[in-house]
């Protein structure tokens, strides 16, 4: 999608953050005053002038920057603030949780950080509403571990007893650690409490391994996948090449977004042919020709897919199934394709070898790369920045190479996707098999 596209019916009040109040407590924070923030320093949005013509008079959006402020909203001695992780597993979430502990009780001083168990249906009467009293030695070293120590869980609960539950153990700050469909329930959250006229703060901080929510450039876990995804490939290549006319397929992650197969096949250099959702134009004839063509040239080949892919075409003939999140359950596209090139294959008598790779369960699992930790404890710092100065229905956002508050109404208008017309896309086609028209 281009940037401009994106903007359309927009103004600056969409990008603005929500506030619960002004700011009457002093920040215990022991810093020196140049590293304190001032109301009013802004990431603008758009740094790049694609026409002159159509920015000139016209106005600039920006997001505003979170950080320590010298005035906060909450008395920290006086506050508890809980945690909860949902959604599937990414690589960080015990990073995020480690540094909003961290944060929370050694910075600000917190009176108590509850860990509730389990995703949203640990904030739920029908479940189990024990909640962990994490402390700093509990979640010393959690961030060497892959996984939640939280736990997680799918699918929607009800947003009034969510408050409910939140009113029960009096907190007054909820860090929500979750992806697309996770952060529509934190609206719903922050929206509830609105209506009770009470003064709690809702900060998400974005979790999607497919890194495809909207207005935020990079989630937590993206480096991660790809650097471990690039692994998997490189696999799939001394495979394909161990053999004459080896083929070696990768399924990657990628439901509707393809960021994670576009950047490991930049990142390995070995893929001939990139498949992503955003390619509206699948289709097996096109597939049989690009590897014909690359068998004209070389004795091996390289197949990524996005596991998103072909999924209309698989789902013709059977009923769709759904999740608890309410997402359509994915065929498995890369035995599909191993299939179906191995029957194509055999159909022109060429003899072959086929290796299917789905390394989508060790990826998500993992432990965070040094890139992503490092993120990870800028991601949960900047979240109790924000929280403690009342700021709320916000996401901690990466833009412009600055960490800024992104609006979750913002956020979640449309899922960001590859612009399959831009630069990274460009680069995919420059080192990979070219359409056949």
């Amino acid at each position: 999608m281009a940037t401009l596209d994106i903007l359309h019916g927009l103004t600056q009040d969409d990008f603005n953050a929500e506030t619960l109040g002004e700011n009457k407590f002093a920040n215990p924070l022991n810093l020196p005053d140049a590293y304190m923030m001032s109301i009013g320093k802004r990431v603008l949005f758009q740094n790049i002038i694609v026409d002159e013509k159509k920015i000139e008079g016209k106005e600039l959006f920006s997001f505003e920057r979170p950080g320590p402020f010298r005035k906060i909203f909450f008395d920290p001695t006086k506050i508890n603030v809980g945690i909860v992780t949902c959604g599937g597993l990414c690589p960080g979430l015990n990073n995020v949780i480690r540094s909003i502990t961290y944060d929370c009780l050694d910075g600000y001083k917190v009176k108590n950080v509850y860990g509730f168990k389990n995703g949203f249906e640990g904030l739920t009467s029908e479940y189990s509403q024990e909640a962990l009293r994490l402390s700093a030695d509990m979640v010393n070293s959690i961030h060497e571990q892959g996984g939640t120590i939280l736990g997680t869980s799918r699918g929607a609960q009800t947003e009034v007893d969510m408050v409910d539950t939140l009113v029960k153990f009096n907190i007054s700050i909820l860090f929500v650690i979750g992806g697309d469909g996770t952060h529509h329930g934190s609206q719903k959250i922050a929206e509830e409490i609105k209506r009770r006229n009470l003064k709690i703060s809702i900060i998400g901080i974005p979790k999607t391994i497919d890194n495809d929510i909207l207005f935020i450039h990079k989630t937590f876990g993206f480096d991660t996948a790809v650097e471990e995804a690039r692994k998997a490939i490189s696999a799939a290549h001394v495979e394909a090449k161990g053999a004459r006319n080896g083929i070696g397929l990768v399924k990657l992650m990628g439901r509707h977004s393809g960021f994670i197969a576009l950047h490991a096949t930049l990142a390995s250099g070995s893929v001939n042919v990139c498949l992503i959702p955003e390619e509206e134009d699948f289709s097996l004839e096109n597939l049989f020709e690009r590897i014909e063509k690359r068998f004209t040239k070389s004795d091996h080949l390289v197949v990524v897919v996005a596991e998103g892919v072909g999924q209309d075409f698989l789902n013709k003939s059977i009923e769709k199934k759904y999740d608890a999140s309410g997402n359509i359950v994915l065929q498995d596209i890369g035995i599909f394709l191993k299939k179906e090139i191995s029957k194509h294959l055999e159909s022109k008598k060429f003899p072959h070898t086929i290796k299917y790779i789905d390394p989508s369960y060790m990826i998500r699992s993992t432990s965070a790369n040094a890139i992503d930790s490092s993120f990870c404890l800028r991601l949960g710092t900047y979240a109790v920045h924000a929280g403690m100065a009342g700021r709320t229905n916000v996401l901690i956002g990466y833009w412009n190479q600055h960490y800024c508050l992104v609006p979750i109404p913002l956020a979640l208008r449309q899922r960001k996707q590859v612009n399959i017309n831009g630069a990274e896309w460009r680069s995919v086609l420059e080192i990979t098999v070219p359409k056949q028209k």
